[in-house]
């Protein structure tokens, strides 16, 4: 499988089963509603470390370009490879939002909410405040890109150490998990621009029934924060850990 296919499976597999549980909790007369911020989380965090698994032999599974750019800031991934990852990450969302969408085709028309339904799509602030969500974001993305990097230290993952290489996905899930529980509740956590912008889009242009708008004067915020994070905290790693 190429680089590029499996970033495209690998971020649409994170996004079906992301924005699956989401449109779960708030759409209405579905099995799981009103499953509240935990299922939520949950979700999330088991989807990410099933998406690593799926592709993380053939691509590194990023599936987030503030994971590709942090990496490419600090020499550890290849410049001319970043497009090509972006695109893979934003087409692979794009269509991971579509499938949640025509999964729950029948709860689109019964949900009178407008913000659930962007909500199945993208993040929005509880409180809109700039400087403070563009914060938020970019703690987030820190914790999350420092997290994966030091827990993925080859070091940490020697075997003679107690460490097995396969569990590796599962405690990135555990932090998406962590970063959802205890850093959500400000913007919904996107802490990935391609998690957050290519589900947006297909929002605009699905004939979903009933919605709203896209909220576009918000979408930059959980690009450009978790682009700022990511770096940051890949900069951090290369200093705090430099013989990895």
């Amino acid at each position: 499988m190429s680089p590029f296919l499996a970033e495209l499976l690998g971020t649409m597999l994170l996004v079906i089963l992301g924005d699956g549980v989401v449109a779960n909790v708030v759409l209405h007369k579905t099995k799981g509603e009103n499953g509240g911020w935990i299922v939520i989380t949950a979700g999330w965090a088991f989807g990410v470390a099933v998406a690593v698994y799926a592709v993380g032999a053939f691509s590194g599974a990023h599936l987030n370009p503030a994971v590709t750019i942090g990496l490419a800031s600090i020499g550890k991934f290849e410049w001319t490879s970043v497009p090509v990852y972006v695109a893979a990450q934003m087409t692979g969302a794009f269509l991971g939002a579509t499938v949640v969408w025509l999964a729950y085709l029948a709860h689109w028309p019964v949900t009178e909410n407008q913000g659930a339904k962007l909500a199945v799509f993208c993040t929005a602030p509880a409180i809109r405040n700039t400087v403070a969500n563009l914060l938020t974001e970019i703690i987030g993305t820190f914790v999350l890109v420092l997290g994966v990097l030091a827990i993925l230290t080859p070091k940490n993952l020697n075997p003679a150490h107690g460490w097995d290489v396969g569990f590796g996905p599962c405690l990135v899930g555990v932090i998406v998990w962590a970063i959802g529980l205890s850093l959500g509740g400000p913007t919904g956590y996107a802490i990935n621009p391609a998690r957050d912008l290519g589900p947006r889009l297909a929002h605009a242009v699905l004939p979903i029934a009933g919605k709203g708008g896209s909220d576009w004067s918000y979408a930059w915020v959980p690009v450009v924060g978790p682009v700022i994070g990511g770096i940051v905290a890949a900069v951090l790693y290369k200093m705090c850990w430099p013989a990895s």
